[in-house]
């Protein structure tokens, strides 16, 4: 909707520039960074490792590198406060925003206050408020926080709600995932900025500064790849978690549609429910998006979120290691269309010899083309013309920013889809469900078990991060938004410019294979974190997860093999 009050007089860069001295200000000033280093840190390659630790005392390093699991035993036996735990991560994301710019809303003060009465409440009761008691967390800036604004990165929508003044909702209205999260004793501390936007700018990977962080939800994989919090929360449509947690190193979980609830979050395209907008969780571990999943379930969401799914966590859903060798996964090296660069190959390998070597089967995964999901994706997502999104920029005339250059036409919103046209999308997206899922069951008669492979293996993206404006297939990560299936991102590896080089025997798939194999550079994506999709039946988080959890012991146990070998050469 059209804010009717728009702020004509000021300039959205005078908006915008007071806008992010207003977020610095709520940093305390002994946590501020020298000039020097923040200078210094934009010629970095890399701002991981030894360079951001060297900028943290010990104890702040320390508890900043605990997991969820470890933060909760600490607290529970009374050997850290909430508050301390807090302190420190809220430190170390001050840090981290000042080297990279990835935090539009930043909550420190609020977030402090919440950790000081969760351990008031342990002094009294000697317990922990709930399973996630004093952790601390990042959301994307879709989620609304009391006492926060929610701009999702609009100029336009500084200090009013979702584009609207003169409400009694802004900085005083909260979505139902954050009441989820304050019940289970969880401490937002902050929220994080869509990739590219015209208040903070771009937003690049913090392996390899000369690579994107990827998209949308770049900041919170950005927090999470050093360490800002505990965890966070990002959204996704067409891959928005799942690629930016690829290209910087950390576990994702995309659940199905109705898992976790997104009641009261901002956003574009809200009528469009047929291929919603769901909620995804980074981490460092398998064993954080479990404890996060497990514990947002165990409030019941829908029993105050229609469109939450009333499903419960479900134990018996789980697999366990003690299942070897009567495991089957599907194994997709390409799609037919476009093929990995080199480290992903190189990392898909790696997953392929080491499920083999742990004794589990694996079947080739060719099922209906990713082609046919590009037909069907944007149209749904985009079949409106993005009317919300042109209207969110004329609020402050600011520009689209270059990663949506095309959405719009002579400057106008493109002409919508009619309502026929988009029922017919909408019946063939129900026909590649169906053609998919036929696919998925005759598995059985190849996999060695007697059953459907469990789940699929697959690319995140062709790349491992990629060079600004050099992305040119998403279908790996659309097409799984168009069946509704939950995917967990695992990292395997990193590009090693020594050994991922074009086989000079390479023969392009298609015409963007060839030009997605052209951009490829060793030097340029060296350093950058590569991964892999493990893909789940719908609404089939539970399994997805503890089958992640088998290939990660999987992988690391090969790797320590690796490691052994090359030790002793």
């Amino acid at each position: 909707m059209t804010n009717p009050i728009q702020d004509s007089v000021q300039p959205w860069q005078e908006i915008a520039a007071k806008k992010r001295q207003a977020e610095q200000s709520k940093i305390p000033p002994e946590w501020i960074l020298p000039t020097s280093v923040v200078e210094g840190a934009k010629h970095r390659r890399s701002l991981t490792g030894p360079f951001l630790e060297s900028l943290l005392d010990p104890k702040t390093s320390r508890i900043t590198a605990m997991d969820v699991a470890a933060l909760i035993q600490h607290m529970g036996s009374g050997t850290l406060t909430a508050v301390a735990v807090v302190r420190s991560f809220c430190k170390r994301a001050a840090m981290i925003h000042q080297l990279t710019r990835n935090m539009l809303e930043i909550g420190f003060d609020i977030a402090l206050g919440r950790a000081k009465e969760l351990d008031d409440y342990f002094h009294q009761h000697r317990r922990l408020v709930g399973p996630l008691h004093g952790i601390p967390m990042t959301l994307k800036d879709q989620f609304h926080i009391k006492g926060l604004e929610t701009s999702m990165a609009f100029v336009g929508w500084i200090a009013t709600f979702e584009g609207l003044r003169s409400t009694d909702k802004e900085r005083n209205f909260e979505s139902e995932l954050v009441r989820e999260f304050h019940l289970l004793g969880a401490v937002p501390i902050g929220k994080s900025p869509e990739t590219s936007n015209n208040i903070l700018g771009y937003l690049w990977n913090p392996h390899n500064q000369l690579l994107t962080a990827g998209g949308s939800s770049g900041g919170e994989a950005v927090m999470q790849a050093l360490r800002g919090s505990a965890f966070g929360i990002g959204t996704d449509i067409g891959g928005s978690v799942s690629m930016p947690a690829s290209y910087n190193g950390v576990f994702s979980l995309k659940p199905s549609t109705g898992r976790i609830s997104m009641k009261g979050v901002a956003g574009v395209g809200q009528g469009q429910q047929v291929m919603p907008v769901v909620a995804g969780i980074m981490g460092v571990s398998i064993a954080t998006l479990r404890a996060v999943l497990e514990s947002l379930l165990s409030t019941e969401p829908w029993l105050r979120d229609p469109y939450a799914v009333p499903l419960p966590w479900r134990e018996a859903e789980e697999y366990h290691a003690d299942t070897h060798g009567s495991l089957a996964f599907g194994f997709m090296e390409h799609d037919g269309i476009v093929t990995p660069h080199p480290p992903v190959q190189r990392a898909l390998k790696m997953v392929k010899i080491t499920l083999r070597e742990a004794g589990y089967n694996l079947v080739d995964w060719n099922p209906p083309s990713n082609r046919e999901s590009l037909e069907i994706h944007g149209k749904i997502a985009r079949g409106d013309g993005c009317v919300d999104v042109w209207d969110a920029l004329q609020l402050s005339g600011e520009p689209e920013v270059p990663e949506i250059d095309g959405l719009f036409e002579s400057g106008l919103p493109r002409k919508p889809l009619s309502l026929a046209e988009y029922q017919d999308v909408v019946i063939h997206m129900k026909d590649y469900r169906n053609r998919y899922q036929e696919y998925w069951m005759s598995t059985a008669e190849k996999s060695g078990t007697g059953r459907p492979v469990e789940a699929f293996i697959s690319p995140v993206t062709p790349t491992a991060a990629h060079l600004p404006k050099q992305f040119f297939h998403a279908e790996y990560t659309t097409s799984i938004n168009v069946l509704d299936y939950p995917a967990v991102v695992i990292p395997v590896t990193f590009v090693d410019q020594n050994l991922d080089k074009i086989d000079p025997s390479f023969v392009p798939l298609s015409e963007t294979d060839r030009i997605n194999m052209d951009a490829y550079d060793p030097a340029a994506y060296h350093g950058a974190p590569v991964a892999v999709q493990l893909v789940g039946q719908r609404l089939g988080e539970e399994r997805l997860l503890s089958l992640a959890q088998i290939v990660v012991d999987a992988l690391d146990k090969y790797k320590e093999r690796a490691a052994v070998v090359s030790a002793n050469k």
